[in-house]
Protein backbone atom coordinates (compact mmCIF):
# COMPACT_ATOMS: atom_id res chain seq x y z
CA UNK A 1 0.00 0.00 0.00
CA UNK A 2 1.19 3.27 -0.97
CA UNK A 3 2.38 6.00 1.90
CA UNK A 4 0.89 9.35 2.68
CA UNK A 5 2.77 11.84 0.63
CA UNK A 6 4.01 14.57 2.94
CA UNK A 7 2.64 18.52 1.27
CA UNK A 8 6.30 19.46 -0.85
CA UNK A 9 7.36 22.93 0.86
CA UNK A 10 5.96 24.57 -2.37
CA UNK A 11 2.07 23.16 -0.75
CA UNK A 12 3.13 24.27 2.41
CA UNK A 13 3.53 27.86 1.12
CA UNK A 14 0.65 27.72 -0.81
CA UNK A 15 -1.41 26.65 2.19
CA UNK A 16 0.11 29.31 4.63
CA UNK A 17 -1.00 32.17 2.14
CA UNK A 18 -4.22 30.68 1.82
CA UNK A 19 -4.83 30.51 5.85
CA UNK A 20 -3.09 33.56 5.77
CA UNK A 21 -5.86 35.57 3.50
CA UNK A 22 -8.54 33.77 4.90
CA UNK A 23 -7.47 35.20 8.67
CA UNK A 24 -7.28 38.31 6.93
CA UNK A 25 -10.37 38.21 5.09
CA UNK A 26 -11.90 37.42 8.36
CA UNK A 27 -10.45 40.25 10.51
CA UNK A 28 -11.88 42.45 7.53
CA UNK A 29 -15.18 41.63 8.57
CA UNK A 30 -15.31 41.74 11.94
CA UNK A 31 -14.14 45.32 11.43
CA UNK A 32 -17.62 46.64 9.76
CA UNK A 33 -20.16 47.93 11.55
CA UNK A 34 -23.24 48.73 9.14
CA UNK A 35 -25.94 50.56 9.71
CA UNK A 36 -29.11 52.77 9.18
CA UNK A 37 -30.29 56.01 11.25
CA UNK A 38 -33.87 56.28 11.04
CA UNK A 39 -36.62 58.68 12.28
CA UNK A 40 -39.55 61.08 12.19
CA UNK A 41 -39.02 63.63 9.95
CA UNK A 42 -36.91 66.68 11.79
CA UNK A 43 -36.09 64.43 14.88
CA UNK A 44 -32.48 65.24 14.04
CA UNK A 45 -31.54 62.15 11.82
CA UNK A 46 -29.33 64.56 9.53
CA UNK A 47 -28.08 66.17 11.72
CA UNK A 48 -26.25 63.29 13.70
CA UNK A 49 -25.26 61.75 10.97
CA UNK A 50 -23.15 65.24 10.19
CA UNK A 51 -21.63 64.69 13.75
CA UNK A 52 -20.72 61.40 13.32
CA UNK A 53 -19.30 62.08 9.51
CA UNK A 54 -17.11 64.84 12.15
CA UNK A 55 -15.65 62.29 14.60
CA UNK A 56 -14.50 60.07 11.66
CA UNK A 57 -12.88 63.03 10.00
CA UNK A 58 -14.74 62.89 7.19
CA UNK A 59 -15.92 66.77 7.35
CA UNK A 60 -14.28 69.58 8.85
CA UNK A 61 -17.51 70.93 10.12
CA UNK A 62 -20.93 69.35 10.68
CA UNK A 63 -23.45 71.16 8.42
CA UNK A 64 -26.79 72.62 9.00
CA UNK A 65 -29.83 70.93 7.55
CA UNK A 66 -31.65 74.45 7.16
CA UNK A 67 -29.25 75.00 4.31
CA UNK A 68 -31.42 77.99 2.32
CA UNK A 69 -30.27 80.76 5.34
CA UNK A 70 -26.56 79.90 6.05
CA UNK A 71 -25.51 78.36 2.66
CA UNK A 72 -24.28 75.19 4.07
CA UNK A 73 -25.93 72.01 3.90
CA UNK A 74 -26.09 68.14 4.87
CA UNK A 75 -23.33 66.25 3.84
CA UNK A 76 -26.23 63.14 3.92
CA UNK A 77 -28.40 65.49 1.61
CA UNK A 78 -26.80 65.64 -2.07
CA UNK A 79 -29.62 66.48 -4.57
CA UNK A 80 -30.55 69.68 -5.44
CA UNK A 81 -34.17 69.71 -4.48
CA UNK A 82 -33.00 68.03 -0.33
CA UNK A 83 -30.36 71.43 -0.44
CA UNK A 84 -33.83 73.27 -1.22
CA UNK A 85 -36.39 71.43 1.38
CA UNK A 86 -34.11 70.86 4.17
CA UNK A 87 -35.49 66.74 3.79
CA UNK A 88 -34.07 63.73 2.69
CA UNK A 89 -35.41 62.12 0.03
CA UNK A 90 -33.50 59.80 -0.92
CA UNK A 91 -31.03 57.24 0.84
CA UNK A 92 -27.49 58.11 1.04
CA UNK A 93 -24.42 55.62 2.04
CA UNK A 94 -21.26 57.43 3.65
CA UNK A 95 -18.47 55.67 5.33
CA UNK A 96 -15.58 55.80 7.76
CA UNK A 97 -12.81 54.42 10.08
CA UNK A 98 -13.04 55.01 13.94
CA UNK A 99 -11.57 53.13 16.48
CA UNK A 100 -10.36 50.18 14.07
CA UNK A 101 -14.01 49.80 13.11
CA UNK A 102 -15.01 50.47 9.09
CA UNK A 103 -18.41 52.08 9.70
CA UNK A 104 -21.23 52.44 7.18
CA UNK A 105 -23.80 54.85 7.76
CA UNK A 106 -26.89 54.42 5.60
CA UNK A 107 -28.81 57.91 5.87
CA UNK A 108 -32.43 57.32 5.13
CA UNK A 109 -35.76 59.35 4.10
CA UNK A 110 -37.57 60.22 6.98
CA UNK A 111 -40.73 61.62 5.05
CA UNK A 112 -43.44 58.60 4.67
CA UNK A 113 -43.95 59.15 1.26
CA UNK A 114 -40.47 57.77 0.60
CA UNK A 115 -40.51 54.61 3.07
CA UNK A 116 -39.94 52.16 0.16
CA UNK A 117 -36.40 53.77 -0.42
CA UNK A 118 -36.01 53.39 3.38
CA UNK A 119 -37.25 49.65 3.94
CA UNK A 120 -35.08 48.00 1.03
CA UNK A 121 -32.10 50.08 2.49
CA UNK A 122 -33.49 48.50 5.71
CA UNK A 123 -32.76 45.24 4.67
CA UNK A 124 -29.10 46.10 3.93
CA UNK A 125 -27.63 47.02 7.58
CA UNK A 126 -27.25 44.87 10.52
CA UNK A 127 -28.08 47.80 12.95
CA UNK A 128 -30.15 50.34 13.59
CA UNK A 129 -29.72 54.02 14.96
CA UNK A 130 -33.30 55.36 16.18
CA UNK A 131 -33.51 59.37 16.94
CA UNK A 132 -36.13 60.60 18.66
CA UNK A 133 -37.14 64.50 19.14
CA UNK A 134 -37.42 64.72 22.96
CA UNK A 135 -39.94 67.06 23.27
CA UNK A 136 -42.50 64.63 20.54
CA UNK A 137 -41.73 61.43 21.96
CA UNK A 138 -42.52 58.36 19.45
CA UNK A 139 -43.95 59.58 16.62
CA UNK A 140 -45.63 57.74 13.73
CA UNK A 141 -42.82 57.47 10.98
CA UNK A 142 -40.62 56.15 13.97
CA UNK A 143 -43.20 53.58 15.14
CA UNK A 144 -43.52 52.32 11.13
CA UNK A 145 -39.73 52.02 10.54
CA UNK A 146 -39.52 50.19 14.19
CA UNK A 147 -41.61 47.71 12.89
CA UNK A 148 -39.75 46.62 9.64
CA UNK A 149 -36.19 46.26 11.74
CA UNK A 150 -37.93 44.57 14.75
CA UNK A 151 -39.42 42.33 12.13
CA UNK A 152 -35.22 41.79 10.89
CA UNK A 153 -34.73 40.78 14.39
CA UNK A 154 -31.24 43.23 13.97
CA UNK A 155 -30.50 45.76 17.20
CA UNK A 156 -31.89 48.84 17.77
CA UNK A 157 -29.90 51.65 19.67
CA UNK A 158 -31.93 55.04 20.18
CA UNK A 159 -30.74 58.64 21.01
CA UNK A 160 -33.14 60.93 22.70
CA UNK A 161 -31.79 63.75 21.05
CA UNK A 162 -32.40 67.35 21.07
CA UNK A 163 -31.85 67.52 25.12
CA UNK A 164 -30.30 71.40 24.50
CA UNK A 165 -34.60 72.42 24.11
CA UNK A 166 -36.92 72.02 27.05
CA UNK A 167 -38.51 68.43 26.20
CA UNK A 168 -40.31 65.95 28.02
CA UNK A 169 -39.86 63.89 31.01
CA UNK A 170 -36.83 61.10 30.76
CA UNK A 171 -38.69 58.62 32.67
CA UNK A 172 -41.98 59.61 30.51
CA UNK A 173 -40.29 58.80 27.58
CA UNK A 174 -38.78 55.45 28.49
CA UNK A 175 -42.08 54.32 29.38
CA UNK A 176 -43.69 55.94 26.00
CA UNK A 177 -41.07 54.09 23.99
CA UNK A 178 -41.43 50.48 26.07
CA UNK A 179 -45.26 50.86 25.84
CA UNK A 180 -45.85 52.09 21.76
CA UNK A 181 -42.87 50.02 20.18
CA UNK A 182 -43.32 46.83 22.67
CA UNK A 183 -38.90 46.91 23.41
CA UNK A 184 -37.35 47.06 26.66
CA UNK A 185 -35.22 50.03 27.14
CA UNK A 186 -32.08 50.80 28.96
CA UNK A 187 -30.88 54.26 29.49
CA UNK A 188 -27.13 54.44 29.26
CA UNK A 189 -26.94 57.88 30.36
CA UNK A 190 -29.56 60.42 31.94
CA UNK A 191 -29.84 64.11 31.51
CA UNK A 192 -29.12 66.45 33.84
CA UNK A 193 -31.61 69.37 33.61
CA UNK A 194 -32.77 70.28 30.00
CA UNK A 195 -33.48 73.47 27.50
CA UNK A 196 -31.50 76.64 29.28
CA UNK A 197 -31.29 74.30 32.83
CA UNK A 198 -29.11 71.69 30.22
CA UNK A 199 -25.77 70.63 32.72
CA UNK A 200 -25.08 67.10 30.88
CA UNK A 201 -25.36 63.79 31.69
CA UNK A 202 -25.02 61.30 33.96
CA UNK A 203 -23.39 58.39 32.61
CA UNK A 204 -24.13 55.06 34.04
CA UNK A 205 -22.13 52.57 31.57
CA UNK A 206 -19.06 54.54 32.05
CA UNK A 207 -20.04 55.77 35.22
CA UNK A 208 -19.15 59.23 35.27
CA UNK A 209 -20.17 63.08 34.39
CA UNK A 210 -20.73 64.32 30.57
CA UNK A 211 -20.37 68.27 31.48
CA UNK A 212 -22.29 70.63 28.41
CA UNK A 213 -20.80 74.13 30.28
CA UNK A 214 -17.19 74.87 31.02
CA UNK A 215 -14.46 73.45 30.14
CA UNK A 216 -13.83 70.24 31.57
CA UNK A 217 -15.85 67.41 29.26
CA UNK A 218 -16.08 65.28 31.93
CA UNK A 219 -15.93 64.75 35.75
CA UNK A 220 -16.00 61.65 38.04
CA UNK A 221 -19.53 60.46 39.86
CA UNK A 222 -17.77 61.91 43.16
CA UNK A 223 -17.53 65.45 42.32
CA UNK A 224 -21.47 65.83 40.95
CA UNK A 225 -22.32 67.03 44.44
CA UNK A 226 -19.52 69.14 44.52
CA UNK A 227 -20.16 70.74 41.03
CA UNK A 228 -23.43 70.96 41.23
CA UNK A 229 -24.43 71.18 44.91
CA UNK A 230 -28.00 71.89 45.74
CA UNK A 231 -28.90 72.00 42.17
CA UNK A 232 -32.93 70.22 41.73
CA UNK A 233 -32.34 68.59 38.61
CA UNK A 234 -29.25 66.97 40.00
CA UNK A 235 -31.04 65.66 42.66
CA UNK A 236 -33.82 64.48 40.83
CA UNK A 237 -31.15 62.45 38.08
CA UNK A 238 -30.14 60.72 41.52
CA UNK A 239 -33.52 59.51 42.59
CA UNK A 240 -34.36 58.54 38.99
CA UNK A 241 -31.06 56.65 39.09
CA UNK A 242 -32.57 54.99 41.66
CA UNK A 243 -35.55 54.15 40.31
CA UNK A 244 -34.19 52.85 37.64
CA UNK A 245 -31.79 50.23 39.19
CA UNK A 246 -34.59 49.39 41.38
CA UNK A 247 -37.33 48.95 39.13
CA UNK A 248 -35.52 49.42 35.83
CA UNK A 249 -34.18 46.36 32.87
CA UNK A 250 -31.24 44.53 33.19
CA UNK A 251 -28.41 45.47 31.06
CA UNK A 252 -27.96 42.56 28.68
CA UNK A 253 -25.48 42.40 25.57
CA UNK A 254 -27.35 39.66 24.50
CA UNK A 255 -30.45 41.03 24.39
CA UNK A 256 -29.19 44.21 22.47
CA UNK A 257 -27.92 41.92 19.73
CA UNK A 258 -31.12 39.56 19.77
CA UNK A 259 -33.15 43.36 19.09
CA UNK A 260 -34.95 42.69 21.85
CA UNK A 261 -33.37 45.59 24.80
CA UNK A 262 -32.89 48.47 22.94
CA UNK A 263 -30.08 50.87 24.83
CA UNK A 264 -30.91 54.72 25.27
CA UNK A 265 -29.11 57.35 24.96
CA UNK A 266 -29.20 61.12 25.58
CA UNK A 267 -27.72 64.03 24.21
CA UNK A 268 -27.89 66.86 21.51
CA UNK A 269 -26.93 66.07 17.89
CA UNK A 270 -26.91 70.23 16.88
CA UNK A 271 -24.58 71.06 20.10
CA UNK A 272 -22.88 67.83 19.08
CA UNK A 273 -23.13 66.68 22.71
CA UNK A 274 -23.16 62.96 23.83
CA UNK A 275 -22.95 61.87 19.88
CA UNK A 276 -19.04 60.91 20.78
CA UNK A 277 -19.82 58.84 23.50
CA UNK A 278 -22.71 57.23 21.38
CA UNK A 279 -20.32 56.65 18.95
CA UNK A 280 -17.89 55.56 20.84
CA UNK A 281 -20.20 52.93 23.32
CA UNK A 282 -22.53 51.95 19.90
CA UNK A 283 -19.05 50.53 18.45
CA UNK A 284 -19.09 48.50 21.00
CA UNK A 285 -21.71 46.71 21.01
CA UNK A 286 -22.74 46.80 17.46
CA UNK A 287 -22.44 43.67 15.71
CA UNK A 288 -20.48 41.84 13.12
CA UNK A 289 -22.17 41.75 9.57
CA UNK A 290 -25.08 39.60 9.42
CA UNK A 291 -25.50 36.66 6.97
CA UNK A 292 -28.94 36.86 4.43
CA UNK A 293 -31.33 34.15 3.88
CA UNK A 294 -31.58 33.12 0.15
CA UNK A 295 -34.92 32.10 -1.46
CA UNK A 296 -34.78 28.47 -0.01
CA UNK A 297 -34.08 30.14 3.58
CA UNK A 298 -30.81 28.68 3.80
CA UNK A 299 -28.27 31.94 5.33
CA UNK A 300 -25.29 32.70 3.90
CA UNK A 301 -22.71 32.88 5.58
CA UNK A 302 -20.35 36.18 6.11
CA UNK A 303 -17.29 34.41 6.42
CA UNK A 304 -18.41 32.42 3.32
CA UNK A 305 -14.49 33.14 0.80
CA UNK A 306 -17.17 33.13 -1.86
CA UNK A 307 -18.51 36.84 -3.13
CA UNK A 308 -21.82 37.42 -2.70
CA UNK A 309 -24.61 40.37 -2.85
CA UNK A 310 -27.61 41.64 -3.78
CA UNK A 311 -28.87 45.16 -5.00
CA UNK A 312 -30.86 47.47 -2.81
CA UNK A 313 -30.63 50.52 -4.44
CA UNK A 314 -30.55 51.96 -7.69
CA UNK A 315 -29.61 55.60 -8.07
CA UNK A 316 -29.53 58.03 -11.57
CA UNK A 317 -27.58 60.96 -12.65
CA UNK A 318 -25.28 60.87 -8.77
CA UNK A 319 -23.03 62.86 -11.14
CA UNK A 320 -25.51 64.55 -13.65
CA UNK A 321 -22.66 65.83 -15.78
CA UNK A 322 -22.28 61.91 -16.62
CA UNK A 323 -25.94 60.91 -16.50
CA UNK A 324 -24.58 58.16 -14.75
CA UNK A 325 -26.86 55.32 -12.92
CA UNK A 326 -24.96 53.48 -9.84
CA UNK A 327 -26.49 50.12 -8.55
CA UNK A 328 -26.33 49.66 -4.57
CA UNK A 329 -24.51 46.78 -3.64
CA UNK A 330 -24.52 45.26 0.17
CA UNK A 331 -22.06 42.79 0.36
CA UNK A 332 -22.97 39.32 1.92
CA UNK A 333 -20.24 37.39 1.90
CA UNK A 334 -16.49 37.18 0.62
CA UNK A 335 -14.80 39.79 -0.80
CA UNK A 336 -14.95 42.25 -3.62
CA UNK A 337 -12.14 42.42 -6.17
CA UNK A 338 -12.49 44.70 -8.63
CA UNK A 339 -12.59 43.10 -12.82
CA UNK A 340 -14.08 40.35 -11.19
CA UNK A 341 -16.63 38.61 -12.76
CA UNK A 342 -20.20 38.01 -11.46
CA UNK A 343 -23.04 35.78 -12.06
CA UNK A 344 -26.88 37.68 -12.46
CA UNK A 345 -29.27 34.81 -11.53
CA UNK A 346 -32.16 36.93 -12.47
CA UNK A 347 -30.98 36.89 -16.24
CA UNK A 348 -28.63 34.07 -16.02
CA UNK A 349 -25.89 35.89 -17.30
CA UNK A 350 -22.52 36.79 -16.15
CA UNK A 351 -21.19 40.56 -15.39
CA UNK A 352 -17.74 42.10 -14.71
CA UNK A 353 -17.23 44.19 -11.87
CA UNK A 354 -15.19 46.78 -13.30
CA UNK A 355 -15.91 50.43 -12.27
CA UNK A 356 -17.28 50.22 -8.46
CA UNK A 357 -17.11 52.81 -5.82
CA UNK A 358 -17.60 53.85 -2.11
CA UNK A 359 -19.11 56.87 -1.38
CA UNK A 360 -19.22 59.59 0.92
CA UNK A 361 -23.18 60.65 -0.01
CA UNK A 362 -22.45 62.15 -3.38
CA UNK A 363 -19.01 62.40 -3.36
CA UNK A 364 -17.05 58.88 -4.31
CA UNK A 365 -13.44 57.33 -4.83
CA UNK A 366 -12.76 53.82 -6.97
CA UNK A 367 -12.24 50.91 -4.66
CA UNK A 368 -10.15 47.83 -5.45
CA UNK A 369 -11.43 45.69 -2.50
CA UNK A 370 -14.19 45.99 -0.15
CA UNK A 371 -15.44 43.07 2.20
CA UNK A 372 -18.78 41.50 3.55
CA UNK A 373 -20.76 44.19 5.30
CA UNK A 374 -19.43 46.76 2.68
CA UNK A 375 -21.69 48.73 0.42
CA UNK A 376 -20.06 49.22 -2.93
CA UNK A 377 -22.04 51.21 -6.13
CA UNK A 378 -21.84 49.46 -9.61
CA UNK A 379 -21.35 51.87 -12.43
CA UNK A 380 -24.99 50.37 -14.11
CA UNK A 381 -26.15 50.70 -17.92
CA UNK A 382 -29.06 49.13 -17.53
CA UNK A 383 -28.28 45.47 -16.60
CA UNK A 384 -29.54 45.71 -13.01
CA UNK A 385 -32.80 46.26 -10.86
CA UNK A 386 -33.51 46.47 -7.20
CA UNK A 387 -33.37 43.45 -5.71
CA UNK A 388 -30.71 41.56 -8.07
CA UNK A 389 -28.30 38.88 -6.69
CA UNK A 390 -24.94 38.88 -7.26
CA UNK A 391 -22.57 35.57 -6.91
CA UNK A 392 -19.52 34.10 -8.59
CA UNK A 393 -18.51 30.88 -9.53
CA UNK A 394 -21.29 27.74 -9.85
CA UNK A 395 -23.07 29.78 -6.97
CA UNK A 396 -26.23 30.56 -8.62
CA UNK A 397 -28.85 31.11 -5.92
CA UNK A 398 -30.99 34.33 -5.21
CA UNK A 399 -31.41 36.29 -2.12
CA UNK A 400 -34.67 36.88 -0.62
CA UNK A 401 -36.98 39.75 -2.11
CA UNK A 402 -36.99 43.14 -1.39
CA UNK A 403 -40.09 44.72 -0.10
CA UNK A 404 -42.36 45.99 -2.49
CA UNK A 405 -45.18 48.82 -2.37
CA UNK A 406 -48.20 48.90 -4.67
CA UNK A 407 -48.55 52.69 -5.24
CA UNK A 408 -52.10 54.29 -4.09
CA UNK A 409 -51.96 57.49 -5.90
CA UNK A 410 -51.32 57.97 -9.53
CA UNK A 411 -50.72 61.11 -12.42
CA UNK A 412 -50.67 61.27 -15.90
CA UNK A 413 -47.42 62.15 -17.41
CA UNK A 414 -46.73 63.63 -20.38
CA UNK A 415 -43.90 65.89 -21.93
CA UNK A 416 -44.54 69.53 -22.24
CA UNK A 417 -42.17 69.76 -25.29
CA UNK A 418 -42.84 67.70 -28.22
CA UNK A 419 -39.28 67.84 -29.12
CA UNK A 420 -37.96 66.70 -25.63
CA UNK A 421 -39.33 63.38 -26.34
CA UNK A 422 -35.97 61.64 -26.19
CA UNK A 423 -34.72 63.29 -23.28
CA UNK A 424 -38.39 62.70 -21.73
CA UNK A 425 -38.22 59.17 -22.33
CA UNK A 426 -34.67 58.54 -20.74
CA UNK A 427 -35.67 60.57 -17.71
CA UNK A 428 -38.48 58.81 -17.14
CA UNK A 429 -36.89 55.29 -18.07
CA UNK A 430 -34.18 55.81 -15.34
CA UNK A 431 -36.32 57.80 -12.87
CA UNK A 432 -38.69 54.49 -12.78
CA UNK A 433 -35.62 51.98 -12.48
CA UNK A 434 -34.84 53.50 -9.09
CA UNK A 435 -38.36 52.46 -7.55
CA UNK A 436 -39.50 54.95 -6.04
CA UNK A 437 -42.48 55.84 -8.54
CA UNK A 438 -43.95 53.25 -10.74
CA UNK A 439 -44.76 53.23 -14.42
CA UNK A 440 -47.52 52.17 -16.33
CA UNK A 441 -49.12 52.82 -19.80
CA UNK A 442 -52.71 52.85 -21.03
CA UNK A 443 -53.21 50.07 -23.18
CA UNK A 444 -56.02 51.90 -25.64
CA UNK A 445 -54.55 55.10 -25.29
CA UNK A 446 -51.05 54.72 -25.09
CA UNK A 447 -50.93 57.22 -22.25
CA UNK A 448 -48.66 57.18 -19.15
CA UNK A 449 -49.33 56.97 -16.15
CA UNK A 450 -47.25 57.28 -12.63
CA UNK A 451 -48.00 55.25 -9.52
CA UNK A 452 -46.33 56.63 -5.68
CA UNK A 453 -47.26 55.86 -2.45
CA UNK A 454 -47.43 59.25 -1.90
CA UNK A 455 -47.87 63.53 -3.32
CA UNK A 456 -44.04 64.43 -2.82
CA UNK A 457 -42.76 61.71 -4.73
CA UNK A 458 -44.41 63.20 -7.93
CA UNK A 459 -43.16 66.50 -6.99
CA UNK A 460 -39.38 65.34 -6.08
CA UNK A 461 -39.97 62.90 -10.26
CA UNK A 462 -41.07 66.75 -12.08
CA UNK A 463 -37.73 68.73 -10.04
CA UNK A 464 -35.57 65.97 -11.63
CA UNK A 465 -37.04 65.47 -14.88
CA UNK A 466 -36.81 69.12 -15.27
CA UNK A 467 -33.22 69.47 -13.41
CA UNK A 468 -31.32 66.10 -14.76
CA UNK A 469 -32.92 65.66 -17.88
CA UNK A 470 -33.71 69.07 -19.60
CA UNK A 471 -37.47 67.93 -20.27
CA UNK A 472 -40.26 69.68 -18.43
CA UNK A 473 -43.48 67.75 -18.09
CA UNK A 474 -46.97 67.87 -17.86
CA UNK A 475 -48.72 65.90 -14.73
CA UNK A 476 -52.55 65.61 -14.50
CA UNK A 477 -53.94 64.06 -11.28
CA UNK A 478 -56.10 60.54 -11.30
CA UNK A 479 -56.35 60.15 -7.67
CA UNK A 480 -56.47 57.19 -5.77
CA UNK A 481 -56.78 53.69 -7.51
CA UNK A 482 -56.50 50.02 -6.47
CA UNK A 483 -53.70 47.97 -8.73
CA UNK A 484 -54.00 44.38 -9.44
CA UNK A 485 -52.10 42.37 -12.07
CA UNK A 486 -53.45 39.73 -14.16
CA UNK A 487 -51.63 36.68 -15.76
CA UNK A 488 -50.92 37.53 -19.61
CA UNK A 489 -53.12 34.45 -20.55
CA UNK A 490 -56.20 35.96 -18.91
CA UNK A 491 -56.42 39.45 -20.75
CA UNK A 492 -59.07 40.35 -22.49
CA UNK A 493 -59.55 43.79 -23.82
CA UNK A 494 -63.12 43.72 -23.07
CA UNK A 495 -62.34 43.55 -19.54
CA UNK A 496 -62.07 46.98 -19.71
CA UNK A 497 -64.68 49.66 -18.24
CA UNK A 498 -65.26 53.15 -17.19
CA UNK A 499 -64.90 51.52 -13.43
CA UNK A 500 -60.99 50.64 -14.39
CA UNK A 501 -57.84 50.97 -16.70
CA UNK A 502 -56.39 48.29 -18.56
CA UNK A 503 -52.52 49.04 -18.34
CA UNK A 504 -49.24 47.31 -19.22
CA UNK A 505 -46.45 48.28 -16.23
CA UNK A 506 -42.89 48.74 -17.40
CA UNK A 507 -42.40 44.83 -17.46
CA UNK A 508 -44.99 44.39 -20.08
CA UNK A 509 -47.43 42.85 -17.57
CA UNK A 510 -50.91 43.12 -17.68
CA UNK A 511 -52.47 45.32 -14.52
CA UNK A 512 -55.89 46.73 -14.06
CA UNK A 513 -56.23 50.18 -12.15
CA UNK A 514 -59.75 50.55 -10.39
CA UNK A 515 -61.28 53.42 -9.54
CA UNK A 516 -62.31 52.26 -6.06
CA UNK A 517 -63.00 48.47 -4.00
CA UNK A 518 -66.19 48.69 -4.86
CA UNK A 519 -64.98 48.48 -8.76
CA UNK A 520 -62.30 45.33 -7.72
CA UNK A 521 -65.13 43.26 -5.96
CA UNK A 522 -67.55 44.03 -9.34
CA UNK A 523 -65.14 42.72 -11.68
CA UNK A 524 -64.17 39.80 -9.30
CA UNK A 525 -67.94 38.67 -9.42
CA UNK A 526 -68.02 39.41 -12.97
CA UNK A 527 -64.65 37.17 -13.69
CA UNK A 528 -64.24 34.90 -10.90
CA UNK A 529 -61.57 32.62 -13.05
CA UNK A 530 -59.56 35.66 -13.03
CA UNK A 531 -56.44 35.63 -10.93
CA UNK A 532 -56.45 39.13 -9.73
CA UNK A 533 -52.95 39.91 -7.45
CA UNK A 534 -51.65 42.52 -5.40
CA UNK A 535 -47.97 42.47 -6.31
CA UNK A 536 -45.85 41.62 -8.95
Amino acid sequence: MRGVQNPSPHQDNELEEIGKRNMTLQEEIQKRRTFAIISHPDAGKTTITEQLLYFGGEIREAGTVKGKKTGTFAKSDWMDIEKQRGISVTSSVMQFDYDGKRVNILDTPGHEDFSEDTYRTLMAVDAAVMVVDSAKGIEAQTKKLFEVVKHRGIPVFTFMNKLDRDGREPLDLLEELEEVLGIASYPMNWPIGMGKSFEGLYDLYNKRLELYKGDERFASLEEGDQLFGSNPFYAQVKDDIELLQEAGNEFSEEAILAGELTPVFFGSALTNFGVQTFLETFLKFAPEPHGHKKVDGEVVDPYDKDFSGFVFKIQANMDPRHRDRIAFVRIVSGEFERGMSVNLPRTGKGAKLSNVTQFMAESRENVTNAVAGDIIGVYDTGTYQVGDTLTVGKNKFEFEPLPTFTPEIFMKVSAKNVMKQKSFHKGIEQLVQEGAIQLYKNYQTGEYMLGAVGQLQFEVFKHRMEGEYNAEVVMSPMGKKTVRWIKPEDLDERMSSSRNILAKDRFDQPVFLFENDFALRWFADKYPDVELEEKM
